[in-house]
């Protein structure tokens, strides 16, 4: 990396540390603010309009992360790296940053749990987390190096996450617990609806920005996804109303991180093999998700490949919109677990379809019954997690359960530069074995499902 680019490096990050201490006053601020829930109010009583407030921020989640990993960031990386490694590249900057995830959500979710603010234990992670991530989104477009795009691409997992481990907790703090199963799967809707709102207008402006139009186009991409997160952090702050917390703003450091990943193995064995599980399905809907453009690129042949991983993830989002709300009424009447491991076995289908159909039309078709998988699963899955999850403990239990979820999507870009290899040899043949390790990963967390005793 160049003298200059360290400069503008120094200068961006310079600036984006002033601006966070003017949000850390804010923060200090508002800490005084008075909780908005009513505590005369019955816990049964959940209105619809509350489902739409406790999950509008998993909306704006999704469109950042389905935007940046399935369309910005392949995309990027082509203004700097070979053709040839592509795959190792994006692997390498996506897996370390997943990795970053998988730490700082369950640490966020514990400190949350621990917290003892006059508005509420979440959303004042949730309002700094997503602020940060506002200010580190410009790096993506304004540097021409790797090696920074890997940093600010780092620090906006970690910004991000430290707001997504305590919004996590929303459902099992506020939801009544025969209302867990329609509030997972409106947070499921609304994830799918965010995922695929915004990834064809997306497309359509880093198609433009690709064929050299301009780096206007980026720059609107940019825009639009940090739009999008600032309102929903907004709405989510102002809206929600959290219980008053009996937590203190003072706790032990190093024991909370400590306490952060432990599992008491014996005592809960069902949530041992629910987050292995997890963490395997995830691992083929990820690999599925990051390495598609390129797929559609060099083995379908296709003219736009921005434009077409827009349409697969769109049909993709069908899928799911037409599955996630059933499923999870289907998880609260006859259970978790038939739900799940059928989406399981459902998303393996998906597979053996786009494996033995390499054109574009039967590609949709595979990328649809993957998403009808993936709506049944999240939704039902999640629903599960609420159910295993230690009482008192909530958002580092599913803090865990997220570490899964960037667990699996971060071991899933590793086989990029097994991709790259065997591409090297045969070209094609490396999506190939991709496609073959995705059904062994849904197949395999199918199976652990049934291992789970504890619940229905």
């Amino acid at each position: 990396m160049s003298n200059t680019d360290w400069s503008t490096l120094i200068i961006y990050l310079s600036a984006r540390c002033c601006l966070l201490v003017l949000a850390l006053l804010c923060f200090k601020a508002m800490r005084e603010i008075p909780n908005n829930i009513d505590t005369g109010s019955s816990t049964n009583y959940f209105r619809r309009i509350d489902y739409i407030k406790i999950t509008i921020f998993g909306f704006a989640l999704a469109a950042l992360w389905s935007s940046l990993h399935s369309i910005v960031l392949p995309l990027r990386l082509l203004d700097f790296v070979a053709e040839s490694e592509k795959n190792t590249y994006l692997g390498l900057l996506t897996f370390t940053g997943l990795i970053l995830a998988m730490a700082v959500q369950p640490i966020a979710g514990a400190i949350s749990d621990r917290s003892g603010f006059s508005w509420g234990r979440r959303r004042p992670y949730v309002l700094l987390g997503t602020a940060v991530g506002i200010l580190l989104l410009p790096g993506i477009g304004l540097f021409e190096s790797y090696a920074v795009i890997f940093i600010i691409y780092c620090l906006l997992q970690v910004s991000t996450n430290t707001a997504q481990g305590p919004y996590q907790a929303f459902i099992p703090d506020l939801v009544p617990e025969g209302k867990r199963g329609l509030a997972s799967g409106v947070k499921s809707l609304l994830e799918i609806v965010g995922g695929i709102s915004l990834v064809r207008l997306i497309g359509y402006f880093m198609g433009r920005y690709s064929t050299g139009e301009g780096v206007f186009w980026l720059w609107l991409v940019l825009g639009t996804l940090a739009v999008v997160l600032l309102g929903a952090m907004v709405a989510t702050v102002l809206t929600v109303k959290e219980r008053p917390s009996s937590g203190s703003a003072q706790m032990p450091l190093l024991p909370t991180l400590y306490k952060s990943f432990k599992i008491d193995v014996r005592a809960n064995p069902d949530f041992v093999f629910f987050l292995i599980s997890r963490l395997l399905i995830f691992m083929a809907l990820a690999t599925i998700q990051t390495f598609a453009l390129f797929y559609l690129k060099d083995v379908v042949g296709v003219t736009n490949p921005a434009t077409a991983t827009a349409d697969l993830l769109i049909a993709a989002g069908i899928g799911m919109l037409v599955a996630v709300y059933p499923a999870g009424f289907l998880a609260d009447k006859i259970g978790r677990r038939p739900v799940v491991v059928s989406s399981g076995l459902l998303g393996a289908l998906g597979i053996l379809v786009i494996f033995f159909s390499p054109s574009y039309g039967y590609i949709i078709f595979g990328g649809a019954i993957l998403g009808i998988a993936t709506g049944a699963f999240m939704s039902s899955n999640w629903a599960l997690a609420t159910d295993l999850v230690a009482r008192g403990e909530e958002a580092r239990y599913l803090g865990l359960a997220n570490l899964a979820t960037a667990g699996g999507a971060a071991l899933a870009r590793l086989i990029g530069p097994v991709i790259d290899f065997f591409n090297s040899y045969t070209p094609g043949l490396g999506y190939q074995v991709m496609l073959g390790a995705c059904f062994i990963y849904f197949m395999a967390g199918s199976a652990l499902l049934i291992k789970i005793k504890g619940r229905r």
